[in-house]
């Protein structure tokens, strides 16, 4: 059995804590591998090297280290095809996705090759009578990321790569359900030219978590996973005296106003809906349609649209979508399905029982369609995370508006429509983080910004941009005098200093 071992301090390191997690193949439902969970002990080991890293590593100048970053970049993309299908080997997304999540990670690294210039400070001359006040941003130590399985390379990449690019040293806590490609990551970041100790990977459960929340070298933690761990998290480690930024999860509705363009609403449902199997925090699980006709044709043109996706093997090139990633998983979404039957929406679709020929034991999942959801329904109310879109009718664009404003998650939102009054109005006011105007999946470009509102996000700063930035190092603001007279040293120096 192949077994997957840490990354700390430059080269693979065996554990000695007897514990593992199986990693699946969900094509096949085979354990395909096993993963070293670590202990306190271990965990430790990694912040230890990192912290001797970072004196070296911070202290070096900003474009050698957006060199590093360069080369990072170039390596992952020459490592592509390789990287793609070890993630869809363990995630069970098709090849096309797994290059999509790789790709997405590589531009937030693009951004942080521009490092030297988002790290110049701010300065004023002659902010008083022979004084000058400037600022710098300096990075924190040993930060730290803990990620989780439907990204595996994406989020790992808008983390570790702000970060050690403005001079930290990171420790990153993978989910052991597709831990492979993280280890990869930091194999290629040693290549690239950082010194050992800048990337480490550390496997784990609750332990190993736990151990990053707690550790007294540790000083800023991001996180993204389900709300309630997101909770935890922030709760924890800020009572630990660290920055915390946890992403959690996500509703994410579609308003389709009565002008939409009908056609490119079906076209970009059936992908940000079904695509990924739906394992994304920023599908789309929910349309709104406005109007009763509105409501029946998407209905009908979505029922005639399923049929047509195909759910296949993460290789099968042809495939909208492969299984998703543990019989667990697959359980629970199965289970959500249920849910709304017993509450009284209607499962126009059902995709339970589904099974791909020669891949029965894969965990698959078809597509499934609800009509009649209502807002009272805990399958609503709740992250299913899975191939499963639901209609909630609203007969006006307040009720449609109401609906994600209310919501318990904030993360994304996305309003088709021809008008730009209504959409510039709905982009206004709707009380969530991320908006799309007829763009289904509007997660922002690397320089802008990630993050959500209510109990999408626990924290104060978002991911990559000019956030990330922000996030990842603190600023210094220093006052300087340069006295030429001795007339300069009166007695005012027992007085308040003013700039009057």
């Amino acid at each position: 059995m192949r077994e997957i071992h840490h990354f700390i301090d430059g080269a693979s390191f065996t554990g000695t804590s007897g514990r593992f997690g199986d990693v699946m193949n969900p094509n096949t439902g085979e354990v395909q591998a096993r993963v070293q969970l670590a202990t306190e002990a271990e965990m430790d080991r990694a912040v230890q090297a990192a912290q001797t890293a970072f004196e070296g590593w911070s202290s070096t100048n900003p474009q050698r280290r957006a060199r590093v970053m360069f080369e990072f970049k170039r390596l992952v993309e020459a490592n592509m095809d390789g990287l793609a299908e070890m993630l869809s080997a363990e995630h069970g997304k098709v090849i096309a996705d797994s290059k999509g999540d790789i790709q997405r990670g590589l531009e937030v690294i693009e951004f942080a090759c521009g490092i030297p210039h988002v790290l110049k400070g701010e300065y004023t001359h002659g902010a008083g009578p022979g004084i000058d006040v400037y600022s710098m941003r300096q990075p924190l130590g040993v930060v730290a990321g803990i990620t989780p399985f439907n990204f595996p390379a994406m989020i790992p990449m808008w983390m570790f790569g702000v970060a050690i690019a403005v001079g930290n040293t990171f420790i990153l806590k993978p989910s052991e359900r597709d831990p492979s490609v993280p280890v990869r990551l930091a194999e290629l970041m040693m290549e690239a030219g950082a010194p050992a100790g800048v990337l480490n990977v550390v496997h784990g459960d609750k332990v190993a978590v736990d151990s990053i929340l707690t550790h007294p070298l540790v000083h800023a933690i991001s996180f993204v996973g389900s709300s309630d761990i997101a909770h935890y998290v922030y709760q924890t480690g800020a009572a630990n005296h660290k920055r915390v930024q946890a992403m959690g999860g996500a509703k994410n509705h579609g308003i389709v106003l009565p002008d939409a363009d009908m056609d490119q609403v079906i076209k970009d449902l059936s992908g940000a809906a079904y695509g990924s199997a739906g394992e994304r925090c920023m599908a789309l699980p929910v349309v709104v349609p406005v109007g009763k006709k509105t409501a029946d044709e998407l209905r009908e043109r979505m029922v005639a649209e399923i049929p047509t996706m195909r759910v296949g093997i993460s290789t099968d090139a042809g495939a909208h979508y492969g299984p998703v990633v543990t019989a667990q998983h697959k359980a629970r979404v199965e289970a959500w399905i249920e849910t709304g039957v017993q509450e009284g929406a209607e499962l126009v679709v059902d995709g339970r029982g589904f099974n791909l020929q020669g891949h029965e034991k894969g965990y698959f999942i078809g597509p499934s369609l609800f009509d009649h959801v209502t807002p009272d329904m805990s399958a609503y109310q709740e992250e299913i995370f899975g191939p499963v879109l639901q209609i909630v009718r609203a007969a006006s664009f307040e009720e449609a508006l109401s609906l994600p404003s209310k919501h318990q998650y904030g993360n994304g939102v996305a309003i088709f429509t021809q008008n730009g009054r209504a959409a510039r109005d709905f982009a206004a006011r709707v009380n969530v983080g991320m908006v799309g105007i007829n763009v289904p999946i509007p997660v922002p470009v690397a320089y802008h910004t990630f993050g959500g509102w209510k109990r999408s996000a626990f924290g104060d700063t978002n991911q990559h941009g000019m956030e990330g930035v922000k996030f990842w190092t603190k600023v210094k603001t220093i006052t300087a005098r340069w006295p030429d007279s001795d007339l300069e040293h009166a007695d005012s120096s027992f007085v308040i200093p003013t700039m009057g």
